[in-house]
C-alpha cells in the first residue's frame, strides 16, 4: 500500500474536546458547527449518486452504514441494546493496549472504513460530524483517497498496489460537532479511506467536491443529461434556497417526496425565481424535462429555460415561458440543438420544481475538453 500526503489548508478553527453531557431537552441546543464554503458543492458520499461503505474493521455499537444517511443524525437517550447504547452512527468499541502494565492503544491504533464516493470527483471539502457523541468521539481522524477504476473489493483496495493520498492528515477533532476539513488536492478520487484514533464513533461523513466523468463513458452513452449532478453538471447559484437545495434538482431518478426537489419561499413581489447551471461541458441540448413531482398546492405557475455558451455569452431563450402542471413531468423536444456550456431555468413567480433534465450529447470542442481534464486529474 502506498500512501502520497497533499497538502491540507484548513480555512478555519476546528472543534476540539468533548462537549457536554446530555442534559435534557433538544440535543442539538449545545451542537457546535461553522459556515464552511466548501458545501456549495454536491455530496459525492450521497446514497442517492450511489455511495455506499463497503468495509470497516469494527462497527461492534453502530453500523458503518449510518455515516451516510442523508437526514442529520437522531439521539434517544432511552434506546439501548444487548450491546449498549444504541447511536446514529459508526461507533467501534474501545480498544485496550497489549497487557496489564500497558493497558492503552499505541499511538498507530486505529479504526477504519472503506467508503466508495457515489460519482468520482475532485473534493474540496469534508465534513466529519460527531453529532450526539459527546464523549465517545475518536481523539482525532484522517482521511486519505484512492482512484481506483471499476468496482473494486475491499480486499483489493487495501492491497499493497494501491496508491492512497491524504487528504486530511491526522487532526483532534470535537465531540458533538461539525467537524470541517477544506481539502486542496486536485486529484481525481472514486474511494476514501476514513481512519479515527484510536477508536469510537462518527455520527456523517459529508464528502462536497465536483464530479469529473469519465468522458469514455458519455461517449458510449451518446445522448445523455447534459446536467445531470452524476455526469458532472452543477449548481452555480439560485435566488432563494429558503425550503430545499438546487442541486436536488440534477439529482438521479425522480423525486421522491416533496422536499426532494427545488421549493422556494412565496415571493411578495413583481420579481421571480431561478437557477444557474453549469454543463458537463459544451453540449447540443436536444430536449428538455422539467417535472414537478410532488409538488401539488406549491409548483411553479411557469417556467422558461435558457442557455449562454461561455462565462461571457449571452443568454438565449431555448423554452419560452410555459406553462407548468403540478406533480407532472414535462417533456419539450426543441425544434433544432441549442448549443451552450450553461443553462439557466426561471421560474413564475415562485414555488418549486423537481427534476431538470437537459438531454443532448457533447460538442467536439466540449469531449476535447473533458477527456484533457480528466487524464490531469489522473482519471
Amino acid at each position: 500500500m502506498i500512501t502520497v500526503t497533499a497538502q491540507h489548508q484548513p480555512g478555519w478553527a476546528g472543534f476540539t474536546g468533548d462537549a457536554n453531557p446530555y442534559g435534557g431537552g433538544d440535543p442539538y441546543a449545545d451542537y457546535r458547527t461553522a459556515d464552511f464554503p466548501f458545501t456549495r458543492y454536491a455530496n459525492l458520499a450521497d446514497r442517492r449518486l450511489g455511495a455506499g461503505v463497503i468495509a470497516a474493521n469494527d462497527e461492534f455499537f453502530a453500523q458503518r452504514e449510518n455515516l451516510l444517511v442523508p437526514e442529520r443524525a437522531e439521539f434517544d437517550p432511552e434506546h439501548f441494546g444487548h450491546k449498549g447504547k444504541i447511536m446514529d452512527g459508526w461507533e467501534t468499541r474501545r480498544r485496550r493496549g497489549a497487557s496489564a502494565e500497558h493497558p492503552w492503544p499505541t499511538a498507530e491504533d486505529h479504526d477504519w472504513a472503506l467508503v466508495r464516493l457515489g460519482a468520482p470527483g475532485v473534493v474540496r471539502g469534508i465534513v466529519v460530524d460527531t453529532a450526539h457523541f459527546r464523549g465517545n468521539y475518536p481523539q482525532a481522524v484522517s482521511i486519505e483517497g484512492t482512484s481506483v477504476a471499476g468496482a473494486p473489493s475491499p480486499e483489493e483496495l487495501l492491497g499493497d498496489d494501491v496508491k492512497w493520498t491524504t487528504l486530511v492528515p491526522r487532526t483532534p477533532v470535537g465531540g458533538h460537532a461539525a467537524n470541517g476539513f477544506e481539502v486542496a488536492v486536485e486529484q481525481r478520487f472514486t474511494h476514501l479511506r476514513v481512519n479515527q484514533h484510536p477508536d469510537g464513533g462518527i455520527a456523517r461523513l459529508r464528502v462536497y467536491g465536483e464530479v469529473v466523468p469519465d468522458p469514455a463513458w458519455l461517449e458510449v452513452l451518446g445522448t445523455f443529461d447534459v446536467v445531470a449532478l452524476e455526469h458532472g453538471g452543477q449548481v452555480e447559484d439560485a435566488s432563494n434556497l429558503f425550503y430545499s437545495p438546487a442541486t436536488n434538482t440534477i439529482q438521479p431518478g425522480r423525486s421522491r417526496k416533496m422536499d426532494d426537489g427545488w421549493e422556494t419561499r412565496r415571493r411578495r413581489d413583481r420579481g421571480n425565481d431561478w437557477i444557474c447551471y453549469r454543463l458537463v461541458e459544451r453540449s447540443q441540448i436536444r430536449a428538455i424535462e422539467i417535472d414537478t413531482a410532488y409538488l401539488k398546492g406549491n409548483a411553479a405557475g411557469w417556467a422558461s429555460v435558457s442557455v449562454k455558451d461561455g462565462e461571457r455569452g449571452e443568454w438565449r431563450d431555448i423554452l419560452p415561458r410555459t406553462r407548468l402542471q403540478p406533480d407532472t413531468n414535462h417533456r419539450f423536444v426543441l425544434p433544432a440543438p441549442a448549443v451552450g456550456t450553461h443553462a439557466r431555468v426561471d421560474i413564475y413567480p415562485d414555488g418549486g420544481i423537481s427534476r431538470l433534465r437537459l438531454y443532448g450529447s457533447l460538442t467536439e470542442e466540449g469531449a476535447t475538453r473533458l477527456s484533457a481534464r480528466h487524464r490531469e486529474l489522473g482519471g
